[in-house]
């Protein structure tokens, strides 16, 4: 799963889009003749392909046009021709939860072909469109590494402006932490680049505020660290005792090294089933040893468990998913306390088809303040994806069974949001995505965008 490559939209959860009409306040070809790439509009060969979104549920969105930009000069001529005349929202991978990087009658900025990775020394530098597979293979040939999401057909961008958790979190940090500078096109058309150094507050929003409140990103600059060689594991506890596998990985993470990542799939049904996999920087002989710690607090045995000694960058592709569009309802919670483990298992039972990811936080995450920089979970235990995969047409049930659960985990002390896993019916979301942070972003939003040009319906 991945992040979010959005800037503006007017959609909602749930509903049929109307097909777009004209805008007669838009020049589309005009757009057309200043755009070194392409314009789709609807009716021309390219524009059912150009628009579609990750997520088959948001395949109703029909937008007014799709540029896909071969330039930052591209960008400028979107915002300068779209401004606030048309909903308008930056797309780079496409992986909006909500569909927000396709507006219904709106300007899709598709930055796709901006995708360049050039690895100097410990800095990579890629477009907004690079994917994170492509850019792990990149910063690999170089020897390096960077920490980023398991879906490699994410965006870079998407999933560092919402923060970036990852098989290598715990050790690395966020895929924001190691942000240096980010190129930025504003409201205003202008662009600007966005550093310590240069427009600091907008490099602060940057990390952690999510995909689309400030600007467009074109391109952005990041510190890697040395590849290191990992051990990838799984420990396939089935039906045996899931809560008390849930509880004693609870206690164990929390006091596991940073060096080890390890997360809980909890799949729902009558006999819930528990999986916990992930990786370990160092090798299989001190990654063996952490895991019989939990085997033993669990008390249940795993007779196929798997320990395997691998470089980052197989590490990276073994746990990538291949990217291919699907249908799914998604939300979010943040465990801060650890949660109640029989509750978490009884509300699975409750739920065939559901899946809980849990993914640890801590480590490195943790070593930052909550204020340095958007993303404000720094002292959580563990994020937690609620996720069910559905059809069109059983989306409202699959939608209703998620936000049970969403409402359920609140109930037990689970509560705020990943802004990265974006839904349009969390309750209470602007405090749940950003906490502390909210106002801030909000007073960057009206420095930046005073107009409203990336407003949508989750826009800080």
């Amino acid at each position: 799963m991945g992040g979010i490559g959005v800037a503006a939209a007017a959609t909602f959860a749930g509903r049929t889009a109307p097909r777009a009409t004209a805008a007669p306040a838009v020049d589309w070809e005009a757009l057309r003749a200043n755009l070194g790439g392409q314009l789709f509009l609807p009716g021309e060969p390219g524009f059912d392909t150009a628009r579609l979104p990750f997520n088959k549920l948001y395949d109703s969105n029909i937008p007014a046009a799709v540029a896909r930009c071969a330039s930052v000069a591209d960008v400028q001529a979107c915002l300068d021709a779209a401004g606030t005349r048309v909903p308008l929202a930056a797309r780079s991978g496409g992986h909006s939860y909500a569909g927000y990087s396709v507006p219904p009658d709106g300007l899709v900025v598709d930055v796709a072909d901006l995708s360049a990775v050039d690895v100097q020394g410990d800095l990579v530098t890629v477009g907004a469109g690079a994917r994170i597979g492509d850019v792990y293979t990149a910063v690999a040939g170089a020897g390096r590494a960077l920490p980023g999401g398991t879906c490699s057909s994410v965006g870079v961008s998407g999933l560092t402006l919402g923060g970036g958790i990852g098989v290598l979190t715990r050790k690395y940090g966020l895929t924001c932490d190691h942000l240096t500078a980010a190129e930025v096109v504003t409201a205003d058309g202008h662009v600007r680049t966005a550093s310590p150094g240069s427009e600091p507050d907008l490099f602060w929003a940057l990390r952690g505020g999510g995909g689309g409140n400030f600007g467009i990103v074109t391109s952005m600059t990041f510190r890697t660290d040395p590849a290191p060689g990992v051990t990838v594991f799984s420990l396939p506890f089935g039906t045996g005792a899931p809560a008390a596998v849930l509880g004693a990985w609870q206690s164990w993470i929390a006091a596991a090294p940073p060096e080890m990542w390890a997360n809980v799939l909890l799949f729902g049904g009558p006999q819930p089933e528990i999986r916990i996999g992930g990786c370990f920087v160092g090798g299989a002989p001190e990654a063996t040893a952490l895991l019989d710690d939990l085997v033993r607090r669990a008390g249940v045995e795993v007779p196929d468990r798997m320990v395997r000694e691998t470089t980052y960058l197989e590490a990276m592709r073994h746990f990538g998913t291949d990217g291919s569009r699907g249908a799914y309802v998604a939300s979010s919670r943040i465990i801060g306390a650890p949660a109640d483990p029989d509750a978490v298992v009884e509300l699975s039972r409750k739920h065939p088809g559901s899946l809980l990811i849990i993914d640890p936080l801590g480590g490195a995450v943790s070593e930052v303040d909550s204020t340095a920089t958007a993303f404000p979970h720094r002292d959580a235990l563990a994020a937690v994806q609620v996720y069910a995969d559905t059809t069109v047409e059983d989306e409202p049930a699959t939608r209703a069974m998620v936000h049970e659960m969403v409402t359920a985990l609140e109930g037990m002390g689970v509560g705020n949001g990943y802004v990265n896993y974006i839904d349009p019916d969390l309750p209470n979301w602007q405090q749940a995505y950003y906490g502390p942070n909210l106002a801030r972003l909000q007073g960057v939003s009206r420095t930046f965008d005073p107009q409203g040009v990336f407003r949508f319906p989750q826009s800080v």
